[in-house]
């Protein structure tokens, strides 16, 4: 339960300080700053009860390489510089490393309780996480500025749901993948499904591809590709000491040669 309050609290903290940096900060100075996530699960993975991960270099090199190309194509992306503001600075600091902590906690919660899903770890972190996130609306005003807003155009309701089917679909999966792959592979997949959107935005609307977005893609496709490279492992190899096999060969024993699955 402990762990469960923990990881509620921090996933309302990293949703609320990244759509309030928004006020602060345009979307491509955002988007600049949150592809980074993937650097700090990967250490964090490290220090965190239960994990204590240690990755190989080639997958660092490929979310460095991952990281760069995606800040190269969303500055290309940008048609003015993008805005910066010290306040926004902070809370997208802020939520980034809330999603250090969010992935690692929660593959830690999958590893420590295996009978967990993903459908409950989704339901409890966000009934939990409601109240940490009410008084602040309050405070500030927003909830009766958005209840009112809501109300002068009808529209917005449908899109709200619209919006909650798929954020629902959307983490369901990123809980599957964290479930079965970890909280770094999870970062980089949502990493790299962030160049995609901004790749299919060209394709779809018909923008100029200049010089820096290939740069970009080049560096992109690199990263994944230094991801899917396999990992060289040596073949262990297992002494079977047999009861019946050492009275009938004479106490020799069978050595046999375990092949690594990829």
């Amino acid at each position: 339960m402990e762990d469960l309050c923990e990881t509620s609290a921090v996933l309302m903290g990293s949703h609320g300080l990244t759509k309030g940096s928004l006020a602060f900060l345009n979307y491509p100075a955002q988007l600049m700053f949150k592809s980074t996530k993937v650097l700090p699960v990967m250490v964090m993975g490290a220090f965190i009860p239960g994990l204590r991960r240690k990755y190989p270099l080639h997958e660092y090199v490929s979310a460095i390489l991952l990281v760069l190309g995606l800040v190269l194509f969303s500055l290309a992306d940008a048609q003015t510089s993008p805005s910066f503001s010290v306040i926004g600075v902070i809370m997208v600091i802020g939520a980034l490393v809330m999603d250090s902590f969010l992935g690692n906690l929660q593959e830690a919660i999958f590893n420590m309780n295996p009978e967990t899903t993903q459908m409950e770890m989704l339901f409890c972190s966000t009934v939990v996480g409601l109240p940490l996130l009410i008084p602040p609306m309050v405070l500030t005003e927003e909830v009766f500025e958005a209840w009112s807003s809501c109300s002068e155009h009808l529209y917005v309701y449908g899109v709200l749901v619209f919006e909650a089917m798929a954020t629902f679909i959307g983490q369901v999966s990123v809980l599957s993948l964290i479930a079965i792959f970890g909280a770094a592979t999870t970062a980089m997949v949502t990493t790299a499904r962030k160049a995609v959107t901004l790749l299919l935005s060209y394709m779809i609307f018909t923008k100029p591809l200049t010089q820096q977005h290939g740069t970009g893609l080049i560096l992109i496709a690199m990263g994944i590709t230094f991801k899917l490279l396999p990992v060289d492992v040596k073949p262990v190899s297992k002494r079977v000491s047999s009861a019946s096999g050492s009275s009938s060969n004479g106490g020799h024993e069978i050595e046999e040669e375990e092949n690594p699955m990829v």
